[in-house]
This record gives structure tokens, C-alpha cells and sequence, in this order.
């Protein structure tokens, strides 16, 4: 008995061009995403309507600099890490 929360954020390598990197970052109660983050499409998105009405307030506010600037913070970085291993 209890709720489940995960938060898992990736970067999915389609190409050893940095260009085809992509930030993901998703938020999920109860096994459901509610709401992700796209660094491709460049917002969040909400699933359910407790993650739209979290995305519209996001989108609108700080969060979503932040998770813009974690493409170029995170992935690319460890781009060459990723493909060496």
C-alpha cells in the first residue's frame, strides 16, 4: 500500500552527431507519466489532467529554462562517455 513516484530523465542518442541528441525528462505516479519534458519539442506535456495543468504552469515559468538548457548541460557532455563504453 502507497503511491509511487519516479522521475527519470535521459538523453537518447539517435547518432554520434551531437545534433541527434534529445533530453527527455519525465515525471510518473502510479506507473502513469503524467508529464515530459522534450528537448525536441521544446516544452512539457501533459498526459493526464493533473500534468496539463502542471505543463501550462511550467511552460510559463522557470522550470522550463532550466530543462532547455539541460541538453546542453547534461547530454552533450556525456556524449563521448556514452559511446566510448
Amino acid at each position: 500500500d502507497g503511491y509511487f513516484y519516479q522521475r527519470v530523465a535521459e538523453c537518447r542518442f539517435s547518432s554520434k552527431d551531437l545534433q541527434g541528441i534529445e533530453f527527455i525528462d519525465s515525471y510518473v505516479f502510479n506507473q502513469a507519466e503524467y508529464i515530459r519534458f522534450n528537448s525536441t519539442v521544446g516544452k512539457y506535456v501533459g498526459y493526464t489532467e493533473h500534468g496539463v495543468k502542471n505543463a501550462e504552469a511550467w511552460n510559463k515559468g522557470p522550470e522550463l529554462a532550466r530543462e532547455l538548457g539541460e541538453l546542453e548541460r547534461y547530454c552533450k557532455p556525456n556524449a563521448p562517455i556514452y559511446y566510448s563504453a
